[in-house]
């Protein structure tokens, strides 16, 4: 497939997308890599966008570079996003709230804090981005390390070895400080590709994800 065809096919996806207004998006392909350029109404919108390129086979990698631009007058002051912020993170069974620390400069919400598990740190992503006035995100809460380098290795290949979605053989999993993770090798897809991600992050204590996959063409 040539950058051509693949730029229209990413376009169609956007298109085809319900959940997108793709009227303002521009893309550009260069050698499998899309970058995705203009703006959209909500940082939801931005995160489908980027959802929906990665669906598309001869991806090989998204430079979002999308602008959230709330429509007109409707606009959020930062008080009111950190009381949004604070009041779904209470309320959500997955996150202990009381170890996150939120602040919001401009739209943009910083994170900080401690956490047991990575999927308590994804969990208030997944809960932020679709609060009205949020234009960005960043994640710097971090996960409370817990087991040795050598089970953190064992556990990862044995996950990836029970997953009939990818070729275990495929990946080489490396551990260093104990709790950081470096992940190489060829997927088929960015759902093999994150398949491989959400193993490395499900084993207890891993606290970073070096991601050196590559996704075939």
């Amino acid at each position: 497939m040539n950058d051509a065809q693949l730029r229209q096919y990413v376009i169609d996806e956007l298109e085809f997308e319900p959940s997108i207004d793709a009227t303002n998006i521009g893309v550009a392909a260069d050698d499998g890599i899309i970058t995705l350029t203009g703006h959209v109404r909500s940082y939801a919108e931005k995160v489908a966008a980027l959802w929906a390129v990665r669906r598309v086979r001869g991806v090989r990698a998204v430079a979002q570079e999308i602008e959230v631009r709330y429509p007109g007058e409707d606009t959020t002051s930062d008080e009111e996003i950190a009381k949004r912020v604070l009041s779904v993170l209470k309320w959500h069974a997955m996150i202990p709230h009381e170890d996150v620390k939120v602040t919001v400069e401009k739209g943009w919400v910083n994170l900080s804090g401690t956490v047991d598990w990575h999927y308590q740190k994804k969990a208030v992503d997944d809960a932020i981005r679709k609060l009205q006035g949020v234009i960005g995100v960043t994640n710097s809460i971090s996960v409370k390390a817990s087991v040795q380098p050598v089970d953190v290795k064992k556990k990862i290949e044995a996950a990836l070895a029970r997953n009939a979605q990818v070729e275990a053989n495929a990946i080489r999993v490396n551990v260093s400080d104990g709790n950081h993770v470096s992940l190489e090798g060829i997927v088929d897809s960015w759902e093999d590709h994150d398949v491989v991600e959400n193993a490395a992050w499900s084993v207890p204590g891993v606290q970073w994800v070096d991601d050196r996959l590559t996704v075939s063409s």
